[in-house]
């Protein structure tokens, strides 16, 4: 679909102007999911995108690290403004290119591993507000009842489509990870495929700044060796490629996991995975991680000691 100037929402055009300097003259693109995005070309020739996200008060401290990592040369799109208001809108440079890493061998596995790891560390020395509450797929540790975050879109779906080992993995990993008595720390909990691009070899952008979290460091590294290979619609890894991953993270990052990190990494793998097996039976999607998730259950919750 071609989206004009007309088609946009008529609070943009002057927000571009009081915030930017400068107004929309044409649409690169639009996007519409969890948050509002759209690529302007203004009328001063620069190229932007404007993100809206009604976000609970979390998008203030995402921006902040990501403009924090941009500055000191991490390969992120530099934010252009705070994020203000409510919904909270902020700009940020327009960096096309690259392209998607696809797989989920071991071999992607690492290289994918070593990039989480570059990331981790430069967040180390990020100082802002938990960015809370967590994104939904990695919310083991909300404070209501039952054993999903609420989510209304799909809490008024019928749960009994749900698989009776998809909540049981789930119930198995939140019981672990809610044990564990580790530091949480800022990280990226959306590290797949689909929001980064290579060039030449080597990682061109992470996009998705939007869904950083604040979880042990071994719980998001654990998340991110399950998700790593997603594009849409999200897959299940096998084992060895999440075990290459932890494997990988840890040697990039020069040091070794304790057994309960690594028990806790293998636990917040089968907690996203059970979230989006979840997604998929209450959708009525094929079960593309609830598949393979039922095939290798047994043996990710073995790792977790769950």
């Amino acid at each position: 679909m071609v989206y004009t100037v007309d088609d946009l929402p008529g609070w943009l055009p002057p927000w571009c102007v009081e915030w930017l300097g400068a107004e929309p003259v044409g649409v690169l693109f639009e996007l519409r999911q969890m948050s509002a995005v759209f690529g302007l070309r203004l009328a001063d020739g620069r190229e932007v995108v404007v993100k809206a996200r009604d976000d609970g008060g979390r998008t203030a401290s995402c921006v902040a690290a990501q403009r924090w990592l941009a500055e000191r040369g991490f390969p992120c799109a530099r934010p252009l403004t705070p994020a203000v208001g409510t919904p909270a809108v902020h700009a940020e440079e327009h960096r096309p290119g690259g392209v998607v890493l696809h797989g989920d061998s071991p071999a992607v596995a690492v290289r994918c591993a070593r990039v989480f790891a570059w990331l981790m560390r430069e967040l180390a020395a990020v100082s802002v507000a938990p960015p809370l509450p967590n994104p939904r797929w990695v919310r083991w540790d909300h404070g209501g009842p039952g054993l999903w975050p609420a989510i209304a879109e799909l809490d008024e779906r019928d749960q009994g489509a749900v698989p009776a080992f998809v909540v049981d993995t789930a119930v198995r990993a939140r019981e672990r990870l809610r044990s564990a008595d580790l530091p949480c720390v800022l990280g990226h909990a959306d590290f797949e495929a689909q929001n980064l691009r290579w060039h030449d070899g080597d990682v061109w952008m992470v996009h998705d700044w939007d869904s950083l979290a604040w979880q042990p460091e071994a719980a998001l590294v654990g998340a991110a060796g399950t998700m790593f290979a997603n594009t849409t619609p999200p897959v299940l890894v096998p084992v060895a490629s999440t075990a290459a991953f932890l494997a990988a993270y840890q040697e990039a990052r020069g040091r070794r996991f304790t057994a309960a990190e690594l028990e806790v990494a293998w636990a917040a793998g089968l907690w996203t995975a059970a979230h989006n097996a979840r997604w998929e039976a209450l959708h009525g999607t094929p079960p593309l991680v609830g598949d393979a998730l039922r095939v290798q259950a047994a043996e990710r919750l073995w790792r977790a000691n769950a």
